[in-house]
């Protein structure tokens, strides 16, 4: 008995440190895996977003005045960029150090008239939009047609980070139903906006109009950008951009831009390859460190997002 007890105790002590062991395997394994797919936030290198078609760029696509018109938030200011990187001035030029894929892609090329007024302000909201176009913009000439790019909404959503009760034009934290006033004004002060900056082109425009990207991956948890939970966010946000893509519907001159769907798969879930955003040829993070705006490589690809929906649309520039 003696001698079995042994046995016992011996085998006992075995599978002790075999757990134990496992258990430490296991640790070892987890943290860097906790890191990699939840915490780690790799930007790449490189070109990012789609690839832009150099055919519609061979010709000219009109020899008249044209003005390209930033109008809007941080996104269209070009935010936390260098001179000639933000999407607005990156679609006009090429900077010297081009990614091959897009050299002698630029509107300048097909547009030799072109001057670009970027009167865009980081931080602004839709409602500082509406009210800026009485003062900020004057009445063009009739020879100036004019190629307007904007992104407009996306701080009515995020301002205050749940710091303060939300408000219209810093809702976050709000519910679907406390914001439902607040979507709908969104909706008559954009139609104010488009129709108010065509008035100001009376020799014809086109507006280029993005919808908002979701830096969650279109999964709603706020806490994975360490923000405070927001239960109706993803709701709020899809009303938003309900608005904003319907805009294409009801004015005839304007075309809706989706950076919504290009970003999905680039945001706080990069890394999770088990989610249907993931992006198997580039899952890396596009934003900066402050979540509002891109980073470098996301300015990228919202440059092409614009040129490719321009390119589509390059008749009405023809005389």
């Amino acid at each position: 008995m003696t001698h079995m007890r042994n046995l016992m105790s011996i085998a006992v002590k075995k599978w002790k440190r075999i757990l134990i062991w496992s258990v430490v395997f296991c640790l070892v394994l987890a943290i860097p895996a906790y890191y990699w797919f939840y915490l780690a936030r790799p930007v790449g290198a490189g070109p990012a977003g789609p690839s832009v078609s150099g055919e519609q760029f061979q010709q000219v696509w009109s020899e008249r005045n044209v003005l390209l018109l930033g109008w809007g938030d941080s996104i269209t200011a070009g935010f936390g960029m260098k001179a000639g990187y933000g999407f607005v001035e990156r679609m006009c030029d090429n900077p010297p150090d081009e990614f091959d894929d897009m050299k002698e892609i630029y509107l300048r090329k097909v547009l030799p008239n072109i001057t670009i007024r970027n009167l865009s302000v980081s931080g602004s909201t839709s409602l500082e939009h509406r009210q800026w176009l009485d003062t900020k913009l004057e009445t063009q000439p009739d020879d100036v047609f004019g190629l307007v790019v904007m992104t407009t909404g996306g701080n009515d959503l995020i301002h205050s980070y749940g710091q303060r009760p939300p408000k219209e034009g810093a809702m976050y934290g709000a519910t679907l139903e406390q914001a439902g006033p607040w979507i709908d004004n969104f909706r008559h002060r954009l139609d104010e906006m488009l129709i108010e900056i065509t008035n100001k082109f009376p020799g014809g425009c086109v507006i280029f109009l993005a919808d908002i990207y979701d830096p969650t991956d279109d999964v709603g948890d706020a806490a994975s950008a360490m923000l405070p939970a927001w239960r109706d966010g993803i709701k709020i946000l899809a009303g938003y951009n309900a608005i904003l893509r319907q805009a294409a519907v009801r004015h005839d001159n304007v075309f809706a831009v989706p950076l919504h769907a290009a970003f999905l798969g680039h945001g706080t879930h990069c890394k999770q390859f088990w989610r249907k955003h993931y992006c198997w040829e580039d899952p890396s993070y596009w934003f900066g460190e402050n979540l509002e705006d891109p980073n470098i490589r996301g300015f990228d690809a919202v440059r092409r997002i614009f040129m490719i929906e321009i390119a589509k649309e390059w008749k009405r520039f023809v005389e």
